[in-house]
């Protein structure tokens, strides 16, 4: 079982990971925006964060910067969930900082098989 973080601000899409994951057994926390999701990083462990890009107050690639320059060591995994998907987009969120991308709309019959590898290397 993992603790995971789950940045969205968009209430279905939040609603569906964290059921999927709960029902998978993991512990889901939940933060509406980047700021929130700073928030929870600083006051808890996880294994993984679930990260929306485009949110209101701070978007997910503000906050991973954020993360990653206040703790320089963070050896956590941040995978981007978003529907931007134009060409080149995986890479962008790579190169800021993300370790993966997982593409929006979510596909319910294989979102645990995606987020796997990143549970097992935390």
């Amino acid at each position: 079982m993992a603790n995971i973080l789950v940045v969205e601000d968009n209430m279905a899409n939040r609603d569906l990971i964290v059921y999927m994951l709960r029902a998978a057994g993991h512990e889901a926390d939940i933060a509406r925006d980047g700021v929130e999701g700073l928030d929870a990083l600083r006051s808890n462990e996880y294994e993984l964060a679930l990260v929306d890009i485009f949110m209101p107050r701070m978007d997910g690639l503000q906050m991973v910067k954020a993360i990653r320059e206040e703790t320089p060591d963070i050896k956590m995994p941040f995978v981007a969930v978003t529907a931007s998907a134009m060409r080149g987009e995986r890479e962008r969120l790579l190169e800021s900082g993300f370790d993966g991308y997982i593409s929006k709309p979510i596909d319910v019959l294989n979102f645990m098989d995606q987020i796997a590898p990143f549970l097992e290397a935390a």
